[in-house]
């Protein structure tokens, strides 16, 4: 359930079979030439993308391309996203370490990885056991530890309802309309981010939770996406 592009460019991929320093370079390359240079700002945001090894959370016969400015099929119709897409979407939910985050769409995981590293405690919900599964086993070997994982319906959010309110919520599917549920489980002030529309048009769009405001949310787009739909 992982974003499928935003911004395409084609930056050299990585040989098969070269080791831990030529990925670290990729990761530094990344980081500089797709985020930094595309105007992601937010420094814990740039760290943690350029220290999480993105490669551990693809099939390893596509390693050779996870750094690459594209979105990486998984298999099963899914994909890993391009990482601008995965910056944009982090940065938007401002994290300063302390929050309390749901996800819709553990997918591979690597999103998961990066808001477990800049959150307190991330919440994700994975539709299809086999990826949930595998996901938590990849999460767990790599030392991750504040993370709860549910296998369900994304829609209805986090089953354990006394576990919200959430201060911050990241859809990485695409519903045609903003789930109640999930605005139900934002925290005062929280934020969502989340793809909205069809197959053929969608905007990533930024829902914050705020009194004042006519709905009692302010809404804000982040521009044109192509995800693969909430199921």
């Amino acid at each position: 359930m992982l974003p499928s592009f935003a911004v395409k460019s084609h930056p050299p991929a990585v040989e098969r079979g070269h080791g831990p320093d030529v990925m670290a370079d990729c990761r530094a390359r990344m980081v500089d030439e797709q985020l930094v240079r595309r105007g992601i700002q937010d420094k814990r945001v740039l760290d943690v993308m350029g220290r999480i090894e993105r490669h551990r959370f693809v099939p390893e016969a596509r390693s050779h391309i996870a750094y690459g400015d594209f979105p990486v099929a998984l298999g099963g119709g899914q994909t890993l996203s391009q990482p601008y897409i995965v910056a944009v979407m982090t940065e938007a939910l401002e994290l300063d370490g302390g929050e309390r985050v749901l996800e819709i769409g553990t997918g591979s995981g690597y999103q998961t990885a990066v808001l477990a590293a800049l959150a307190s405690t991330v919440c994700t919900v994975e539709i299809k056991l086999e990826l949930a599964r595998s996901a938590r086993a990849r999460l767990e070997a790599m030392g991750f530890e504040n993370l709860s994982f549910n296998v369900g319906d994304g829609k209805a959010g986090w089953a354990e309802k006394d576990d919200a309110p959430f201060d911050a919520i990241l859809c990485a599917a695409a519903p045609r309309l903003v789930p109640h549920e999930l605005r139900e489980q934002l925290a005062s002030s929280g934020r969502l981010v989340i793809p909205i529309g069809g197959m053929e048009e969608q905007q990533l769009e930024l829902h914050t939770r705020d009194a004042a405001a006519g709905s009692g949310f302010r809404i804000r787009s982040l521009g044109a996406v192509r995800f693969v739909p909430l199921v």
